[in-house]
């Protein structure tokens, strides 16, 4: 059986979960998220937690298994908790602009034009100084897609270190070019 899919996702006691046919719709305080898994698969709701079983050991369904009962955790903790990322803007002269009650960036990042980002619904941003970005929101595959989009608009070079970054991540800079010596002699 699989070591993720065998595991019962506990119910907070400020969630909670509906499940019709094959969807399951989960509410908590900070939003509610909605998902459609696999018809093969069988969701099982009790009061208090939430129970993934699968049809038979075939490869497919092994990995149906694991992947629903780990989307199941995950909206469960974005309701409850919610999910971000923090990116770093480096570069002389970029700058970053939050519009639109938190749902609108504007890029200035060395190109002719400045940059719009729109948030996708459930997701916004936030901007703090040194440019720190913030991207919030309660699901976890959406928060991660926006700032990967963020970041993929002016990636970090390896010479200066110029670019969009996550918070976290370390970037290797390369020596530029040698100057040539000349000997004496």
């Amino acid at each position: 059986m699989s070591r993720i899919g065998k595991q019962i996702i506990p119910i907070p006691e400020k969630v909670k979960v509906e499940l019709k046919n094959n969807t399951i719709l989960v509410k908590g305080p900070k939003g509610e998220d909605k998902f459609q898994f696999h018809s093969d698969m069988q969701v099982v709701v009790n009061e208090d937690n939430i129970e993934v079983k699968r049809p038979s050991e075939s490869k497919k369904h092994k990995s149906l298994h694991g992947l629903t009962r780990s989307i199941i955790n995950n909206m469960i903790y974005g309701v409850v908790n919610g999910y971000e990322k923090t990116l770093q803007l480096i570069g002389v002269g970029y700058s970053v602009e939050l519009r639109g009650n938190g749902t609108h960036l504007f890029f200035t990042i060395g190109y002719s034009h400045q940059i719009l980002i729109d948030a996708p619904v459930g997701v916004s941003f936030k901007v703090g100084k040194g440019n720190i970005i913030t991207v919030m929101g309660i699901n976890k595959q959406k928060v991660g897609e926006v700032a990967a989009k963020v970041r993929s608009l002016r990636p970090p070079e390896p010479y200066k270190g110029k670019g969009i970054k996550y918070i976290d991540e370390i970037i290797h800079k390369k020596a530029g070019k040698m100057a040539k010596t000349t000997g004496v002699g």
